[in-house]
């Protein structure tokens, strides 16, 4: 590049949070305390506590939501999920996303404004702590601190980004695992806890750096908003009929006495100011607006002191605000319910008749059949079982026709949600394989009434020849034992 290139200068922002030249534009919005403001702290610091106490809870001694990634296994109130009931985990996840643009296409970005962690942490938490630490907000600029308030800040940044990253990895390795690791020294567990520390660099980062742009660059669900919503999903928009044209207060005495028309926006760029993606709403609707409804509280502050009634920004369809009405019937709010309906349908007829526990046989490596001196070939066979119920289970294995169990009854206990595997070894005639297989039957059961006939494929044999030929190398197998015995006594 030729020392003499220079960047070209933008003529506005790319972004809400870049500069004309490309350096970060730093928001530090204000803060109004109005009704939806009041509603929003409400619901954020109710969100809060359920975040933090929800691995708490135990439905059936179980937490309400477990995403156990060292175990594979996935809790969702009471019931756990393992990684072979793709089915049934890919018919919950479906559901939640079409429930998502349901909710989207009705209530448009409620989720970002009112119930992300991401808004909900960085504007009812973080936030107000800078405000507290720098003397920030309800209006006021930022002034100069002493240091030792910054440092104190970031010191309580750090302990809250601790906290959080402890309530998070609890919905990932569970609050008993997460205790052990607690009262323990970091050397006894020093992967668990370079995840933690990790975790928390994250936070801090998120919170204290990067802040709203994680939802206007990263997050991919503002970008969607051009496919979930419509023209009559609800949005936050500035009635244009009524803003325009806009004057600020010296300026509308004048105009008015010259008979010039005159919106009802003073130009007072309160709700550029209040905004935490830092966009101007009445450019119209932009993928960085959350409907957070700040600009709506800090509008309609403004329009009660100057006796203007309240509404200039406020919630409402993008066709409401051109004075369209809707023509037609919308059809993605029935097709959504439809889709819905169905997944979640399947999803609980396949929950009620799920079995108590899955048995299938799984491949067992270095196994080979044998040929027994009675003429029966005997073949290993591994049983993997997977216990669905909350209780602690015995499993027992039998023959079914020519297919029998060799030794005794083989049995093994499984903990609930939890797998198991056992060995067995199936005795069959040497002359009922073919092509060296056949399908056998065996009969698993527990204690409590369960039980399920388990379709098995055993290998044998290619022919009568080839099982006589193991006979062979077993009797000469048995003789060279009882040989060495001999001389050995």
């Amino acid at each position: 590049m030729s020392p003499d290139f220079t960047l070209p200068q933008l003529d506005e922002r790319v972004l809400s949070t870049l500069n004309c030249d490309g350096s970060r534009r730093w928001l530090s919005p204000r803060e109004v305390r109005g009704s939806f403001w009041t509603s929003r702290f409400v619901v954020a610091w109710s969100l809060i506590v359920v975040f933090t106490v929800l691995p708490w809870f135990r439905i059936a001694g179980k937490p309400p939501l477990l995403l156990d990634v060292m175990l594979r296994q996935f809790t969702f109130f009471g019931t756990t999920f393992r990684p072979t009931e793709t089915l049934l985990l890919a018919l919950l996840i479906l559901s939640i996303f079409v429930a998502v643009f349901l909710l989207t296409a009705i209530y448009g970005r409620v989720w970002c404004g009112w119930a992300c962690p991401q808004t909900v942490y960085l504007e009812f938490v973080y936030r107000p702590i800078e405000r507290f630490f720098l003397g920030a907000g309800f209006g006021k600029p930022k002034q100069a601190v002493a240091p030792w308030r910054r440092v104190t800040m970031y010191a309580v940044f750090l302990l809250l980004s601790a906290h959080l990253a402890n309530t998070f990895l609890a919905y990932f390795v569970g609050t008993d695992r997460l205790i052990g690791w607690t009262l323990r020294s970091p050397a006894d567990h020093p992967v668990a806890f370079g995840i933690f520390a990790a975790t928390v660099a994250m936070m801090m980062f998120d919170f204290v750096f990067f802040r709203e742009q994680l939802c206007t660059i990263v997050c991919p669900y503002g970008r969607f908003q051009s496919v979930l919503l419509d023209r009559d999903s609800l949005v936050i928009g500035y009635n244009k009929e009524r803003g325009e044209p806009r004057s600020r207060v010296a300026a509308r005495r004048e105009l008015e006495s010259a008979g010039a028309p005159v919106g009802d926006c003073v130009e007072c760029m309160k709700c550029v100011q209040v905004c935490p993606t830092g966009i101007d709403i009445r450019e119209g609707l932009q993928l960085e607006c959350v409907n957070c409804a700040q600009c709506v509280d800090a509008c309609d502050e403004v329009m009660e002191k100057i006796g203007k009634p309240k509404g200039l920004i406020r919630y409402s369809t993008q066709n409401l605000f051109e004075g369209v009405k809707q023509k037609g019937p919308r059809f993605r709010v029935a097709i959504y319910p439809a889709i819905l309906a169905v997944l979640l349908a399947a999803f609980v007829t396949l929950l009620i008749r799920r079995e108590p526990a899955l048995i299938e046989q799984t491949r067992l490596a270095g196994s080979n059949f044998k040929a027994t001196l009675s003429g029966e070939i005997a073949t290993p066979i591994r049983l993997l079982i997977e216990n669905h119920t909350h209780l602690s289970e015995r499993y027992s294995v039998s023959g079914i026709g020519d297919v029998s169990v060799l030794g005794d009854i083989p049995n093994v206990t499984v903990e609930a949600s939890e797998a198991g595997s056992i060995d067995i070894t199936v005795l069959c005639p040497a002359h009922s394989f073919g092509r060296g297989s056949r399908l056998g039957d065996i009969f698993v059961h527990d204690e409590h009434g369960f039980g399920k006939v388990v379709h098995l494929t055993i290998a044998g044999p290619f022919s009568i020849k080839q099982s006589a030929g193991h006979a062979k190398e077993v009797s000469g197998e048995s003789r060279n034992h009882e040989a060495k015995e001999r001389r050995h006594k």
